[in-house]
């Protein structure tokens, strides 16, 4: 069974930077459309950035100009760079893609299990 692998969380001063990774945890499987989404304590879960098949990006206002989402489809991983980070952008976060394999006709979607974001001094 095919995971999203994510890593890169952690407890960060305000201002300053982090970088998530999510990866398939089978290098078969490619990435296909993805995003990222949080979720505060309280809070509904949000799309944070999305990312086309196409390469298309597209981010919630709140964090335009600050988060960065990539893909590097060699090592089958999409990235979230966090710039400038704020107290208000911690949350746990999530990856969302979804998944094929040369042997499966249409993709499939796909949950990482959440990472951790603590914006704090």
């Amino acid at each position: 069974q095919v995971q999203l692998v994510e890593s890169g969380g952690g407890l960060v001063q305000p201002g300053g930077s982090l970088r998530l990774s999510c990866a398939t945890s089978i290098s078969i499987f490619s990435i296909f459309a993805a995003g990222w989404y949080r979720q505060a304590p309280g809070q509904q879960r949000e799309l944070v950035a999305g990312l086309s098949s196409g390469g298309t990006t597209n981010y919630a206002d709140s964090v335009k100009g600050r988060f960065t989402i990539s893909r590097d489809n060699a090592k089958k991983t999409v990235y979230l760079q966090m710039n400038s980070l704020k107290p208000e952008d911690t949350a746990v976060y999530y990856c969302n893609a979804d998944l094929k394999a040369p042997a499966i006709a249409v993709p499939r979607n796909y949950w990482g299990q959440g990472t951790q974001v603590t914006v704090s001094s």
